[in-house]
């Protein structure tokens, strides 16, 4: 639950120390920036030691002050503005960000692999499988996501539409969908409302709902049938979609396994075609090459 960690501390501030009085006020009072301060930063704020910090965080049932920021955070992911989210990088460098990045990207796709439930992930590549229509919905941020998955999805079945923010609303676009189709939805924080509303729409229309989203509290993760999970915490006002993108392209490399001989004699037509209709430079390529030869 998202008001959780208020929650515990709500019921535990009562037996509290004094100092630990003042550390649970300033985070009631001020929990988008306790968020992202050290143990220390916050103890020099509301002048206690780290140590205090730290035994308030276990004794509110956590493992260490990690385990608290993580949750605060969590409450804080879907409120941040763009210009909150710049703010709060403020101590990135131009000289630190390739590292900066590239090791919360890594870091996002570690947790994404510690934390994906295999037999939720089967279940939902059958499902894919199974469906007589697959739609797909994904908006702002989650756009180019979504439409990565329809272009090569389309490659592996027939029955695939990808829902977009065209002249059709994406609500309008899923007007058809029953009991016996699927949604694919994907949303990150901030959490596209006309996302959950495509999601809600086809709950009522009996379909099953696929969500690639980021976490539990996620609104669209309640209501879908089946949850995929992958980080997107941020380095900055950029999302992090690289261990999204990294379970998607496992769900189309999924689901072409499935259907190897069929997806193959697809792909010898398409190729016969594409050389015919000169769709790519090779040949170009490899004259210049020769040429330097």
């Amino acid at each position: 639950m998202e008001q959780d960690v208020m929650q515990r501390i709500a019921s535990a501030r009562a037996g509290m120390s004094k100092g630990q009085k003042r550390i649970a006020d300033y985070i009631v009072n001020n929990y988008d920036s306790a968020a992202f301060m050290t143990a220390s930063a916050l103890g020099e704020t509301v002048q206690v030691s780290e140590s205090t910090v730290v035994r308030f965080a276990m004794a509110l049932g956590f493992d260490g002050y990690p385990g608290l920021q993580k949750s605060l955070q969590e409450i804080i992911r879907n409120r941040l503005t763009n210009v909150q989210r710049i703010n709060l990088a403020s101590n990135l460098t131009e000289e630190s960000a390739l590292v900066s990045v590239l090791k919360s990207d890594m870091a996002n796709l570690r947790n994404t692999i510690e934390n994906t439930d295999t037999k939720v992930f089967k279940n939902a590549i059958q499902c894919i499988l199974s469906s007589k229509d697959v739609y797909i919905v994904g908006l702002r941020s989650a756009q180019m996501l979504s439409q990565f998955l329809g272009y090569y999805l389309n490659f592996v079945l027939p029955n695939v539409k990808t829902v977009g923010g065209g002249v059709l609303d994406a609500i309008d676009q899923l007007m058809r969908i029953d009991e016996n189709d699927v949604l694919i939805a994907i949303t990150f924080p901030r959490y596209s409302t006309r996302t959950v509303e495509a999601v809600q729409v086809a709950k009522a229309k009996g379909a099953k709902v696929i969500a690639i989203t980021d976490s539990n509290l996620s609104p669209i993760a309640p209501p879908a049938d089946y949850a995929l999970m992958a980080r997107s915490d941020m380095a900055s006002f950029v999302d992090s979609l690289v261990a999204p993108l990294s379970l998607i392209n496992a769900i189309i490399v999924a689901c072409g396994l499935s259907r190897k001989e069929s997806v193959a004699s697809y792909f010898e037509e398409l190729e016969r075609m594409w050389e015919d209709s000169n769709v790519y430079s090779i040949k170009d390529a490899e004259a210049a090459e020769e040429k330097k030869l």
